[in-house]
């Protein structure tokens, strides 16, 4: 029997300065999976993110955590459940990385208790699950995009949530790094059963990744369920105005969508 949805939303309506971005959406994200958020520029996954980590306040319906109303909540109880890497985060020049992945314990500190051995244990944890131990007193901006992307999960990691939301996080990154960048988060999710939510536009990457495929058009969920079962060549028309093919991927087994330009139309 599957687990209920430790974060789902019914009929959510989001805006941004009244312009409604998000429309009466219903989703259930599958906990102890990875979920890939998809859709075309500008068709409200951003938008989806903010609103399930708290950041936007419903206009209508509302975004449940543990079945309750993430509205009901604390700051800090939410912060302790369920943490969010945004996109192009920014840090103060010259922080190191530690103290960088230090950040990731302020939900858990308060004036009765500060710095602990236990928070100490659990940063150190987070820097050796992304293979940072040898980078702690390197300043951020020294590093590369893949290590810096990695001392940014290492900090969403040592806040200790089931739940981690990522929006793009292989934005700007070369092809080697976002695949250490994807391999690290599909490897958290199978060795501590993390229940991961990323935007991603890759939709080949999404497909490897993902055990849950969200394809979102104009605010609303236009598909959702098992990559082999969403992604479609239909799918691609509608959602993303793209004409392509859709192969098994001779890897993963997953589909691998080739789009079809208008220079192979012309040597066909």
């Amino acid at each position: 029997m599957s687990l209920p949805a430790a974060l789902a939303t019914r009929n959510l309506t989001l805006a941004y300065d009244g312009t409604v971005i998000v429309k009466d959406l219903t989703l259930a994200i599958p906990t102890g999976k990875i979920t890939a958020l998809v859709g075309a520029n500008g068709c409200g996954k951003s938008t989806l993110l903010r609103g399930l980590a708290r950041l936007l306040k419903p206009v209508n319906g509302a975004v449940y955590l543990d079945s309750k109303s993430i509205f009901g909540r604390s700051t800090k109880e939410v912060a302790q459940q369920l943490g969010l890497l945004p996109q192009n985060p920014i840090a103060p020049e010259g922080l190191t990385v530690k103290d960088l992945v230090a950040q990731g314990r302020y939900p858990y500190q308060n004036w009765l208790q500060q710095w602990s051995i236990q928070d100490e244990k659990i940063v150190q944890q987070a820097l050796e699950t992304t293979d940072l131990v040898g980078f702690s007193d390197r300043a951020l901006d020294t590093l590369s995009g893949g290590q810096r992307q990695r001392a940014w999960i290492a900090m969403a990691l040592a806040q200790d949530t089931d739940i981690l939301l990522l929006d793009e996080p292989t934005t700007f990154l070369d092809l080697a790094h976002q695949i250490e960048v994807l391999d690290l988060l599909y490897n958290l999710n199978q060795q501590q059963g993390r229940t991961i939510v990323m935007v991603l536009h890759d939709l080949n990457q999404a497909c490897r990744y993902a055990d849950y495929l969200v394809a979102v058009k104009e605010g609303r969920i236009f598909a959702a369920g098992d990559p082999k079962t969403v992604m479609t060549e239909e799918l691609a028309q509608a959602v993303f105005n793209l004409e392509c093919r859709i192969f098994a991927d001779p890897i993963s087994g997953t589909p691998l969508c080739i789009p079809i330009s208008q220079k192979a139309k012309a040597r066909s």
